[in-house]
């Protein structure tokens, strides 16, 4: 990886695409410092080790959610659209014909997507106005210490909105200039630098625990190597793929003779990614939310406190849920992403066949079995990683040591991840140089 920036470096038009991007992060950077107007937030307001919907958002936006920023959403209502389209696009004929219509098409999806961002990003912002003013950390009428009401409180929520929206709205923006004039990946590489950010912050504490002495004095050691480890199987998760074998037969079309090779199918173990954990972790973060939101200081019957307790990340049958979802969402995404049946027609189009078998059903069922069978293992191996924080923190508080860090296994997933895409995206671009100046 680090040889692969040192080669890019050298090469100038993608050391001017390197620093584009880093000016792009910086401006990110910067932005996710500003405090929004009209509040008196001083401190994290939402942890991002916490089980509710804030604390996810938290950890995707790094301390610019916590801090009540300009830039507080980053680009996660643009994440939740582009989700949302995509599984749009198997239910409503009209957005499946468009992903079915090549360049012209893309550009319309991306264009829907826009404005589904913008609508995404006005109703969380009116939510995040909603939740700091009830937390008091909006400014109160000084004349009696309390929220505004009337045409000040409006305008004052207008404010809040509009200034939120237009930040989610700039951050959309900044990754599409990363995908024009840097080094491409654009979004993902905004959101890989919110992650980033909270790095220090999980050192810093890693140190302080380091610090207490006793049981930690073993510990910190064991869960950094833990990291570590974590982040070589991510990686090695990340690479595998299992290969389909086809073999083409050969063809005459006029003087010239096509087909006759042999090639493969890649099915990536991980096809879908970190969505699952991502769908997985929003659906049970929404009955903590609930509880946040209208039960907080509150009595509550014996059985809805324990109801409430079930949803906590370090509770067994949370950890069951969320495995089990994670396994759902994983089948999900793959039969949306994968249709055996067409995939077979087009190997029979070109004239291929799958070794040992007919065109056809045939290897439709195979290729079925094959997807059945890599996205269990997927969903396995990205099980064990997301499940990883809370088989930490019930390990520490076993030794009577409760450690919370706020680096998660998805937050690992999406820097490897990202890391990954990036180093390949700089290896792509050099060798299409490469190859250019030799055909020059």
């Amino acid at each position: 990886m680090i040889s692969t920036f040192i080669n890019a470096w050298k090469v100038a038009d993608l050391r001017k695409k390197m620093l584009f991007t880093a000016l792009i992060v910086l401006i990110f950077r910067i932005g996710a410092a500003i405090p929004l107007p009209f509040t008196n937030i001083t401190e994290s307001i939402v942890s991002d080790t916490d089980e509710t919907f804030f604390g996810y958002l938290a950890m995707m936006t790094g301390e610019a959610f916590s801090m009540g920023t300009i830039f507080a959403l980053s680009i996660t209502p643009y994440i939740n659209s582009s989700i949302i389209i995509q599984l749009l696009s198997v239910a409503i004929p009209y957005l499946e014909r468009l992903s079915k219509e090549g360049e012209e098409g893309r550009k319309k999806i991306a264009t829907i997507t826009r404005y589904t961002t913008i609508a995404l990003a006005l109703l969380q912002s009116t939510a995040y106005f909603i939740y700091l003013r009830a937390q008091g950390h909006v400014i109160p009428d000084p004349a009696t210490n309390q929220p505004f009401t009337g045409f000040p409180g409006v305008l004052q929520g207008i404010t809040l909105v509009l200034c939120l929206t237009a930040g989610s709205t700039f951050v959309m923006w900044l990754g599409e200039q990363i995908n024009d004039k840097g080094i491409g990946n654009g979004i993902s590489i905004i959101l890989f630098a919110g992650i980033v950010a909270r790095f220090p912050t999980t050192l810093t504490a890693l140190y302080e625990y380091f610090n207490y002495g006793q049981a930690y004095v073993a510990l910190v050691p064991i869960v950094i190597i833990c990291l570590l480890a974590m982040i070589a199987f991510i990686v090695w998760m990340d690479n595998a793929e299992r290969r389909i074998p086809v073999q083409y037969a050969k063809r005459v079309v006029g003087r010239k003779m096509y087909g006759g090779q042999s090639t493969h199918i890649p099915i990536k173990v991980n096809m879908s990614g970190v969505l699952p954990v991502i769908f997985a972790s929003s659906i049970l973060s929404v009955v903590p939310t609930v509880q946040m939101l209208f039960f907080q200081n509150k009595e509550v019957s014996a059985g809805v406190e324990k109801f409430f307790g079930i949803f906590a990340t370090d509770h067994w049958v949370y950890a069951i849920m969320y495995f089990f979802l994670i396994l759902f969402f994983a089948y999900f995404y793959a039969s949306i992403q994968y249709n055996p049946v067409e995939m077979a027609n087009n190997i029979r189009k070109n004239s291929g066949m799958v070794p040992g078998l007919r065109p056809g059903k045939p290897t439709a069922d195979y290729i079925k079995k094959i997807l059945g069978r890599i996205t269990l293992l997927g969903a396995l191996l990205l099980s064990v990683v997301a499940l990883f924080p809370n088989v930490l923190t019930l390990f520490t508080k076993l030794i009577d040591s409760p450690m919370q860090l706020a680096l998660g296994g998805t937050s690992l997933i999406i820097v490897v991840g990202v890391a990954l895409e990036t180093v390949k995206q700089l290896e792509s671009q050099m060798m299409m140089r490469h190859y250019k100046g030799f055909l020059d």
